[in-house]
């Protein structure tokens, strides 16, 4: 099976750079899957759960919270406005990027385009807790 280079940046830190057999991404336009020599694409990231198939089959776990993916044919870079491994996340975590999301849309100075943004993030946020919890 042939792999490509995976790159997974938050402002905070490089979190992963490897050679990969799939990622799983949580797209706004919904979920994909990239493999080597996959069409040039850009596109936008949701709240979600990023699944990474390294070369030798163990697959590993990232709790992204939005951000942007640039693939190529040779590789995929992904910019997470901030990202943790699963195995460091409990619901405590999302639960205040929740309460953080009702406060902002509760100000009510919004614009009406900014508040139906805040209230999408709010039902991905939602929909994350209830992935999280879970597993």
């Amino acid at each position: 099976m042939a792999d490509f280079n995976f790159e997974l940046v938050s402002p905070e830190r490089l979190l992963l750079s490897e050679r990969v057999s799939e990622v799983v991404l949580p797209a706004t336009e919904g979920e994909m899957t990239v493999m080597a020599n996959h069409a040039p694409v850009m596109t936008t990231i949701k709240p979600g759960i990023v699944s990474v198939k390294a070369v030798d089959g163990k697959v590993t776990r990232y709790v992204v919270f939005g951000g942007f993916a640039d693939i190529l044919p040779t590789g995929c870079t992904l910019l997470a406005e901030s990202a943790v491994p699963v195995s460091e996340v409990d619901a405590k975590l999302i639960e205040k990027r929740i309460d953080a999301t009702k406060s902002e849309l509760d100000d009510g100075s919004h614009s009406d385009e900014h508040k139906t943004r805040l209230e999408s993030f709010l039902a991905e946020l939602t929909q994350l807790n209830q992935i999280v919890v879970a597993a």
